[in-house]
């Protein structure tokens, strides 16, 4: 499965230079994207053996790859204008998809933003408390049962509220899960 390693060894990279110097490079996905089309066009173009090519360079279609780009890609794209999710991994999470497809490529998806979220939960826990959290969501709760004004933050709450998530290394972790058929089909 020639995409699959490919695949792995560009997000292992991409995920290195996301934690260490809080960026995904160009250099790591454009290459990845035209690899996966290229990949993905020859069983199409050689048409002697497809099946075998398919096979081991682990294709999964023309039609399905430019669908898995597009489809990842743009829902990656709604996250950067809304939440404010990083360009980089707007990019790899597009490569993903071209290599997957469409449906691996939203299972990947989900499971990042699953991986991502306990992470962040557990930072979050451990910066702020356990206790010390449950306390400020009961206080925002019951403010917003009583429609009264939710307290707000102090500087302090904000600086141990703000976290940096990278979404690269999770993205490794979710391919892994993914193909390896640990996971229930969703």
């Amino acid at each position: 499965m020639v995409a699959l390693g490919l695949l792995l060894v560009l997000v292992s990279i991409a995920g290195y230079t996301d934690v260490r110097r809080r960026l995904i490079y160009n250099w790591t996905t454009y290459p990845g994207i035209i690899a996966a089309f290229v990949l993905n066009a020859v069983p199409e173009v050689v048409t002697a053996d497809a099946h075998f090519l398919r096979s081991t360079l682990g294709c999964i279609g023309l039609e399905d790859c430019a669908q898995g780009f597009a489809l990842c890609g743009g829902l990656m794209v709604a996250g950067f204008i809304l939440f404010g999710i990083g360009g980089g991994d707007v990019k790899l999470l597009a490569m993903v998809g071209a290599f997957l497809g469409v449906e691996q490529g939203l299972e990947v998806l989900l499971w990042t933003f699953v991986l991502g979220g306990i992470w962040g939960a557990v930072l979050l826990i451990w910066r702020v408390g356990a206790w010390r959290l449950v306390q400020r969501v009961f206080q925002w709760s019951w403010s917003y049962v009583r429609w009264t004004t939710i307290p707000e933050l102090t500087a302090e709450e904000r600086r141990l509220f703000r976290s940096d998530l990278f979404l690269a290394p999770f993205m490794g972790i979710a391919i892994l899960l993914v193909k390896s058929g640990w996971l229930p089909n969703l």
